[in-house]
């Protein structure tokens, strides 16, 4: 019988996806049906829902392996769609209840395709009002592409952000004796592109321009978002001289120096500053209504 892994459904699309964390999500099984909640310190967002509003905050929760719009993983499993955060941040962008947005993330990132509009949406509502980052163990590959391009980005301790690039797995059809395929996983002319063989020179060459495409894609969206000089940000990634040693994942310490996270704090502080920030002032109704009672305390007392 063969198993139905999250893996199998997406085949040879180009990932922007973190080993950390990323191959274990890739291996599962589809389960037969399950629901996940997903929940903040300051606000639970319920079964089947894309965010919660609590105190002026719009809490959206960023899970699991980011896809297009694979509802079936959003709704069984709890994991985000691009198409669903992109209406999520409308919806939050155009909330007169809600002052601010927090984007709680544990993601290892997840499919290229369909990327853009998310981090464009994000973008956008960050134009409108802040829209804070929570990097809460994990925003790499594809989820931290959606982080640079919010207002600002906290880090947990012990938390990792980054690996930075493109990877996609391609196959090579052996002679039939063998029984399959050859896998490659790559790292970042007229119909020879169509299906290049990884095998040889030149599809090799083709894979690794389509994924280094994408890559300075990626790049320019993090330079853009996090005010880095785009001739700097390969040197800024690499974990050595060499720029082309970048992809890596960084912990708070190394995240701050690289200019990928603003700060370092714990859950319950994060929460507590953006609560603050953005928890509704007392109407001026009510605090009348209170000195009404107050007053007629007093009376009484007399």
């Amino acid at each position: 019988m063969t198993r139905r892994t999250i893996g199998s459904y997406l085949q040879s699309s180009a990932l922007a996806l973190s080993h950390h964390g990323g191959d274990a999500l890739l291996a599962m099984d589809v389960p037969a049906d399950c629901q996940t909640t997903n929940a903040a310190a300051a606000v639970t967002v319920e079964p089947g829902e894309r965010y919660a509003v609590a105190r002026g905050v719009g809490v959206v929760p960023v899970r699991g392996l980011l896809t297009p719009n694979f509802f079936l993983f959003e709704k069984y499993m709890g994991w985000t769609t691009y198409q669903g955060l992109e209406q999520s941040l409308a919806e939050l962008a155009a909330n007169d209840d809600c002052s601010g947005i927090v984007l709680d993330m544990d993601c290892p990132g997840g499919m290229v395709l369909g990327i853009e509009g998310a981090a464009q949406a994000i973008a956008a509502a960050a134009a409108i009002k802040p829209v804070h980052v929570l990097v809460n163990p994990l925003a790499a590959s594809a989820a931290y592409w959606l982080a640079s391009q919010a207002t600002e980005i906290t880090i947990t301790p012990g938390a990792l952000v980054g690996s930075i690039g493109v990877r996609l797995t391609a196959t090579s059809p052996q002679d039939t004796d063998n029984w399959g395929d050859q896998w490659f996983e790559i790292s970042s002319s007229h119909a020879r592109a169509k299906a290049p063989d990884p095998a040889t020179e030149a599809g090799m060459a083709e894979l690794r321009r389509s994924l280094d495409e994408t890559e300075a894609l990626f790049h320019a969206a993090v330079a853009a978002g996090r005010g880095i000089d785009p001739a700097q940000l390969t040197a800024q990634l690499s974990v050595t001289d060499d720029p082309q040693d970048g992809g890596a994942v960084f912990g708070p310490e190394q995240g701050i120096a690289r200019g990928l996270v603003d700060q370092l704090e714990n859950r319950d502080a994060f929460y507590a500053r953006v609560m603050a920030a953005y928890a509704p002032a007392p109407r001026p109704q009510a605090r009348a209504f209170a000195a009404l009672a107050a007053a007629a305390q007093a009376r009484a007392a007399t």
